[in-house]
């Protein structure tokens, strides 16, 4: 097929050298796959070179805690990525005596594990005959065949798989899924491709018809939702209170300061008087500028309130446990909070 001899021609002479190509263990293919879901290669790579140095097999990070998975995790965002690796790692060890799923099939009964990792795994690893599809490849496809269905829709994301299968060079899936996606990365990007120099250029009907600017058609995303969170930075003896967050919303499982939360702002006054927050004997400090963060769902409009006690409530509230400077760095927090550290370096503590 003359697809396939072009794609391959150019992912020899364009690939990049990513050390996750340069291996066929199926838990190091794992681990890159899920951290690029949602992340660049170029923030990405060293993510994923800490991660694998941490946790250098399926053993390792099994028998890590939830905190320690989460730490090592931190600032890559979408952290139910990281507890479903965890949680299937403790699967394969205590359910397959540590033997790492051989098959597409055996591969989707891993938590966390959906099409698109259980083909990149199972044909880069075993030579499956599977069809990898993610952005990168959907993009590709809609431009090559000019579709002009939404790939992210029902009928679009079932079109993209069967031309995806077509186009799949069997007698080597792993290096075809790779030189797709590759090509994707970095040729048929999504803004200005070049398409004087694609070795496609005669047969894509978007450079044909001039739609290459207008494909792939996408199925607009809601609009994020405004939320307003206000942290309580309780200082005391040199030690800090943190709770963690175990309900169903974002960042379950990681550390934050004491919060309210709110679907308008606060004024100031309202901040110092938030109820079941400012304890007996409590000097505010500092209430932070807003710092904005950006989630795909939710744009955070946060402030953080520097508050010093002059003893701790007995009892703690629930859910309140109280930390050492010196021991803060240990435990995973949001990215959002991880920034404000950084930026006021708790040189208070």
């Amino acid at each position: 097929m003359k697809f396939v001899i072009k794609l391959h021609a150019w992912y020899k002479k364009n690939r990049r050298d990513l050390p996750w190509r340069q291996t066929r263990d199926p838990y190091k293919i794992w681990i890159s796959e899920v951290i690029l879901q949602q992340t660049r290669i170029d923030q990405g790579l060293n993510y994923y070179l800490r991660f694998i140095e941490t946790f250098p097999d399926v053993a390792s990070l099994a028998a890590a805690s939830e905190e320690q998975v989460l730490k090592c995790w931190q600032g890559l965002g979408y952290y139910s990525r990281a507890r479903n690796l965890h949680a299937a790692a403790r699967h394969v060890a205590g359910h397959s005596g540590g033997r790492f799923p051989d098959s597409y099939e055996g591969l989707l009964k891993l938590k966390g594990v959906g099409n698109y990792t259980a083909a990149a795994i199972s044909s880069i690893c075993y030579g499956e005959a599977r069809a990898v599809v993610d952005g990168n490849v959907s993009r590709v496809i809609a431009r090559l065949y000019g579709i002009e269905e939404a790939v992210n829709g029902t009928a679009g994301k079932k079109l993209v798989a069967a031309l995806a299968d077509e186009l799949l060079d069997r007698a080597d899936p792993g290096t075809h899924n790779q030189a797709l996606m590759e090509f994707g990365a970095l040729h048929c990007v999504p803004h200005a491709p070049d398409c004087t120099g694609c070795p496609f250029e005669e047969e894509c009907e978007a450079r044909i018809t001039g739609q290459v600017d207008q494909l792939p058609v996408k199925i607009q995303g809601r609009k994020p939702v405004d939320r307003w969170m206000y942290f309580y930075i309780y200082v005391c003896n040199g030690e800090i209170v943190l709770t963690r967050r175990n309900e169903q919303d974002i960042w379950k499982s990681l550390y934050q300061f004491p919060v309210v939360d709110a679907t308008t702002p606060l004024t100031d006054l309202q901040i110092m008087k938030a109820p079941g927050q400012l304890a007996t004997g409590t000097t505010i400090r500092k209430i932070s500028p807003e710092v904005r963060h950006q989630l795909t769902h939710r744009t955070i409009h946060a402030r953080f309130i520097h508050a010093e006690l002059e003893r701790w409530p007995d009892p703690l509230p629930s859910g309140w446990i109280t930390v050492s400077g010196q021991r803060l760095n240990g435990y995973p927090v949001p990215q959002l909070i991880h920034r404000y550290m950084e930026s006021i370096n708790f040189s208070y503590l």
